[in-house]
């Protein structure tokens, strides 16, 4: 072989260790892919789809968060409802934290599909744990959320969903 070969298999090689030590980094730190499954966040994430989830930046209320589930080996997608010490009331499908209320607009739809006197989810009131938070599916009538599974150490946290990349679809 000769050096300019060498040199140039040389430069390929640490360009390509570069590249797989960038992507290492990225996806363990910074953010990863996730695909939802179930349809506990429908209408915002449909079954099947794919988010990319950020490892990074603080967690608020109403954002959607991936997270580990406590009860089985597996990966939940939901809604960030209450952060820690925030009491927590839904009153007549009316969302109160810490006693002031709050729309929650991703609802109208499963609102609309509703019948007369059926409300999404049951009247509670909870104080959310230090060191925890409160999450919800925005499909209220069809979602393991903290309902049933309690409040959400933020130890299980992975990230915040920041974007659906497939199937690409516009929503109107």
């Amino acid at each position: 072989m000769d050096t300019e070969f060498k040199k140039e298999l040389k430069s390929w090689i640490i360009a390509l260790v570069c590249a797989l030590l960038f992507v290492f980094i990225c996806r363990n730190f910074i953010f990863t892919p996730v695909k939802v499954v179930g349809q506990s966040m429908q209408p915002t994430y449909e079954n099947q789809d794919h988010v990319i989830v950020s490892k990074i930046g603080q967690i608020k209320h109403f954002d959607t968060i991936v997270f580990h589930s406590p009860i089985e080996n597996e990966d939940y997608i939901k809604r960030v409802i209450g952060l820690p010490n925030d009491t927590i009331e839904i009153q007549d499908d009316a969302l109160y934290i810490n006693g002031k209320k709050f729309e929650e607009p991703y609802l109208q739809q499963n609102k609309s599909e509703l019948l007369p006197n059926q409300k999404l989810t049951e009247n509670i009131k909870i104080t959310v744990p230090k060191n925890h938070i409160f999450v919800l599916g925005d499909n209220r009538q069809n979602s393991m959320d903290s309902r049933q599974i309690g409040c959400i150490s933020e130890k299980a946290v992975i990230g915040k969903a920041i974007f659906r990349f497939y199937p690409i679809v516009e929503k109107y």
